[in-house]
């Protein structure tokens, strides 16, 4: 088939610009490979990899894959690349990797905003992505690799002790902010007393003043008495 590239148990299809996986893929080579490359495509769905139970390791980078990824069962799996594609929703992804593979080892998901480091925002920094490795080690306590680097025995203990509270949690004050404003969008800040912010009444709004002013060489000494300097 054209654009398919075999070698051994080795089987690519790479940048054919493919939304699904084509089910020829899985009736040639379903029963014999054990590594899949379908990095450059189009993938929003793995549907076809249901007749790939023989899979070891599994290459998706560059594909459109987002927070709807499903995989099937694939109980051989022990290295899965999802590099620089959609995902922003880390935890969920997480939970169905554990029950679908679990004997993954090797797991990269740079390239996604589920992976807060400088590839998708500048604004993140290694504390960030710290925090975000010992999540993904308290929900997957297998790996040995992640994204780039091996899992050390420090990172093991503390995210056995803390991962579990190093979820990163959207904030929601941007979205109750956005929506206060629709709901009353001619409310503005204003210092001014109630009275006078209707612009079609214009009488003068009297008061006292709260604070009186020590300083001596102002130019409102003149109007303090001699006792309050």
């Amino acid at each position: 088939m054209a654009g398919v590239v075999v070698s051994g148990a080795q089987v690519s299809y790479i940048s054919q610009d493919c939304e699904e996986i084509p089910e020829f893929l899985g009736r040639n080579y379903g029963h014999m490979a054990k590594r899949l490359d379908l990095s450059f495509n189009l993938l929003r769905s793995l549907e076809g990899l249901k007749t790939f139970s023989y899979l070891e390791e599994l290459i998706l980078d560059n594909n459109l894959l987002g927070n709807d990824l499903l995989l099937p069962r694939l109980p051989h799996l022990h290295t899965l690349m999802l590099n620089k594609n959609q995902i922003t929703e880390l935890e969920s992804l997480l939970d169905h990797l554990a029950e679908v593979v679990p004997s993954l080892q090797y797991l990269s998901l740079l390239g996604n905003m589920a992976c807060p480091n400088e590839l998708v925002c500048k604004e993140k920094d290694e504390d960030d992505y710290q925090r975000y490795r010992y999540f993904v080690l308290h929900k997957l306590t297998n790996l040995k690799f992640l994204d780039t680097r091996k899992v050390t025995r420090r990172e093991r203990e503390e995210a056995l002790v803390r991962g579990a509270f190093m979820k990163v949690v959207k904030p929601k004050a941007a979205k109750a902010s956005n929506d206060a404003a629709s709901a009353s969008p001619e409310m503005h800040y204003t210092p001014l007393p109630s009275g006078s912010r209707d612009l079609t009444n214009h009488r003068g709004i009297l008061g006292k003043c709260r604070y009186i002013y020590y300083g001596k060489h102002s130019e409102g000494n003149r109007f303090i008495r001699d006792d309050q300097l």
